[in-house]
């Protein structure tokens, strides 16, 4: 199967084109390389005749046309999007553009193609996005996100990928393009963007700094270890029913102030001290605006129709990367000169 990977360079998408990569799928990777984007992260697939790259913005539809015109491929994941809540608060023009507009432009590009092909049958567009759509759930860990949870956005961001997955939803009903969707809870592993909440524990701490928690530590989200999630998605994108949503978690609740705490414990065994515990940097600042109390999935859906379920701990994925990180120093440090790293962000609402 020839696959268009949008967003490929990306922390989950790269994730996904190596996956796919070793099971033998042809893969174009479709990627505009803004900032949180690094070729690095698929250098292991690059020489590989299966691997192809472009370097295209999703909001330029000619150029996206053109790729399609080109590669002509079986199948779409649609990775590629603005992910940060924080930038979101600062800037959310660019949320609009990217997560609205380009998945727009995408949908377009295959109907076209799938629709000059005659229809085929076996066209997938499998479109990647979050379980921030639902809003926030109440402290009750009974209560879960299904795929028939209302859809309630509290971010910009959050609110541009709710708007994505109802285009492509009413892309399917409307033209009857086959689509799969899937919602994800939070992703963390090798190669994630030092922005982020785990690297920017384990980086601080490696540099003697304060571990930011916001508010209280009192969140909780569902962690899912990356490549656990790159093999779901591969997995939904070929067993999944045409326009089904599936819920894709880590079964893995921890507060924030417990996650931290965990990688703490595990760097003072990797990468002890001289005195102390890296836990004594924790500092808790000014929470984010309208910072979601939880976030968890039940993923009833794709463990009873497809038997996936995740095949890590969270406390197994975090020592992989801390191990990861304290190994590819080279391939972090090259990233923190980009815009906006080592700041605090989403301040200004």
């Amino acid at each position: 199967m020839k696959l268009l990977v949008t967003g490929g360079a990306g922390f989950i998408g790269s994730a996904v084109v190596r996956q796919a990569v070793a099971q033998g799928h042809e893969v174009v990777n479709l990627d505009a390389l803004t900032y949180a984007a690094c070729l690095d992260n698929v250098a292991s697939v690059a020489a590989s005749p299966l691997y192809a790259f472009e370097q295209v913005d999703i909001r330029d539809a000619a150029a996206v046309e053109a790729a399609f015109a080109r590669h002509s491929p079986d199948a779409v994941m649609h990775l590629a999007a603005e992910s940060h809540v924080d930038r979101s608060i600062d800037g959310p023009g660019v949320f609009i553009e990217t997560n609205v507009m380009g998945t727009y432009n995408l949908l377009q590009a295959a109907r076209g193609l799938w629709e000059d092909k005659g229809r085929p049958e076996g066209f997938r567009f499998h479109h990647i996005s979050t379980d921030e759509v639902f809003g926030s759930l109440p402290a009750d860990r009974s209560v879960k996100f299904t795929e028939d949870t209302p859809y309630d956005p509290r971010s910009p961001y959050s609110a541009s990928k709710a708007s994505s997955d109802h285009l492509v939803r009413a892309w399917h009903e409307t033209y009857g393009l086959p689509v799969v969707l899937t919602n994800c809870s939070n992703n963390y592993g090798p190669y994630h963007f030092p922005e982020k909440l785990i690297p920017v524990i384990i980086l601080n701490a490696l540099a003697g700094k304060p571990l930011p928690i916001y508010g209280d530590g009192s969140n909780v989200r569902d962690w899912l270890y990356v490549e656990d999630h790159a093999d779901a998605l591969l997995t939904v994108l070929q067993r999944g029913r045409v326009g089904r949503s599936y819920n894709i978690g880590g079964e893995n609740e921890r507060s924030n102030l417990e996650l931290v705490q965990t990688l703490c414990g595990i760097l003072d065994e990797l990468r002890p001290k001289p005195a102390g515990s890296y836990a004594d940097q924790i500092s808790f600042v000014t929470d984010r605006p309208g910072h979601d109390a939880r976030y968890a999935i039940d993923p009833t859906r794709i463990r009873d129709e497809l038997g996936w379920r995740p095949s890590v701990t969270v406390e197994e994925g975090l020592r992989r990367t801390v191990q990861w990180y304290l190994g590819n120093e080279a391939w972090w440090r090259a990233l923190q000169d980009r815009a906006g790293v080592g700041k605090r962000l989403g301040v200004t609402a």
